[in-house]
């Protein structure tokens, strides 16, 4: 039975008590709310649908993020990055209103505010997935039964950050500057890492990923079968990758001296354990960035002393990861779409196809 009773002069204090349910409070301005909540309260007992809602209307989004951060961040892919994305969701005024209190109105409101500022649809789309799912791991897992998500009604936007980007090779007729090597080879002499060479090599030769060259590790590396395992992978299988020559060559460029002799012979170690790379994925992207702004500084410095005006498109707009795009449409003209799946790790030819991006010329070349 619901009691409704005065509690000091401007507000009102509602307890629903029933049989088998735990006892409900809550204090409200006006004596017609409280009666209201009572009532609904009231309904929900009688009818067996009822759910506490107690900890969802105290609870702060703020603090929630705080809770998810340290149960289910330690076990998702890319903790750095998804913990950024935690750092951001803190930044907004939601953060400071209880979870029970936050609507689709207010994501949908975020979400344009953030895509009024240039951030890419896909960016929106990570972040508005990573908040989803924390108010679906509080709604099955932490006992807020009561909890909608908001996210689930918001109208998510279309990523259009498709990329057709390949490595440009310099042009048969010599001009342009007399840029006389690809954007990956001038890359990775202006490199001030020893290391990025090779790990620009590997990803062409291999289509592997910038996490999964960063993960590689020696006693995964099979040289004599010219085979390296990955044993985790972004979606969660292990994969094979096979080494081309020039990977091999690569790699045992890194042994240490007197260990085997390059290509068939190559071997490693049983006592050489560990990481081939000691650089983080993001080093990895940064040390690219660097090398490829001194690269461009130098092919602008070339067009300048020969006279010529530079090619716009010449080291410009290339990321790491269209490596991988490119290495996808070489492997490609030598295998087989279920072949090509097995190398580059994809379990759907769809998005393997997005990876895939032929040159005209070359296919027009096949028609003769």
């Amino acid at each position: 039975m619901a009691t409704i009773r005065r509690r000091g002069p401007h507000q009102w204090h509602a307890q629903v008590r029933r049989l088998g349910w735990p006892s409900q409070t809550k204090t409200f301005d006006t004596k017609a709310e409280a009666e209201a909540w009572a009532s609904m309260i009231e309904s929900e007992m009688n009818r067996g649908v009822w759910l506490d809602r107690s900890e969802a209307e105290t609870t702060t989004l703020y603090a929630l993020l705080d809770r998810y951060e340290t149960e289910v961040m330690p076990a998702l892919k890319g903790v750095v990055r998804e913990k950024s994305v935690l750092g951001l969701w803190r930044d907004t005024p939601l953060s400071k209103r209880t979870v029970a209190t936050i609507r689709s109105g207010d994501i949908a409101q975020q979400r344009d505010t953030w895509l009024a500022a240039g951030l890419a649809p896909a960016t929106v789309l990570r972040r508005l997935a990573r908040l989803s799912h924390l108010f679906n791991t509080a709604r099955k897992e932490w006992g807020m039964e009561s909890l909608s998500n908001p996210v689930e009604l918001v109208r998510k936007p279309t990523p259009n950050n498709a990329r057709t980007r390949r490595v440009v090779a310099p042009p048969s007729n010599g001009r342009r500057c007399d840029r006389q090597m690809d954007e990956l080879a001038r890359i990775s002499a202006s490199s001030e890492s020893r290391v990025l060479p090779v790990i620009l090599t590997l990803a062409v030769e291999t289509a592997m990923r910038r996490g999964e060259i960063a993960a590689l590790l020696w006693e995964n590396i099979d040289l004599g079968r010219r085979v390296a395992h990955l044993p985790e992978t972004k979606n969660g299988n292990s994969r094979d990758v096979p080494l081309s020559t020039v990977a091999v060559d690569v790699l045992a460029s890194l042994l240490p001296k007197g260990v085997g002799k390059r290509r068939k012979t190559s071997i490693v170690p049983p006592e050489l354990r560990g990481l081939v790379f000691a650089m983080h994925a993001d080093g990895i992207t940064q040390a690219f960035e660097r090398a490829l702004e001194r690269a461009r500084t130098k092919y602008l410095q070339e067009c300048a002393e020969h006279n010529q005006p530079p090619d716009p498109a010449f080291l410009r707009d290339l990321r790491f990861h269209d490596l991988r795009h490119e290495a996808t449409s070489r492997l490609a003209a030598r295998f087989q779409l279920h072949e090509l799946a097995k190398i580059t790790g994809h379990r759907d030819t769809r998005m393997l196809l997005r990876y895939y991006h032929p040159d005209a010329a070359d296919l027009a070349k096949r028609l003769d």
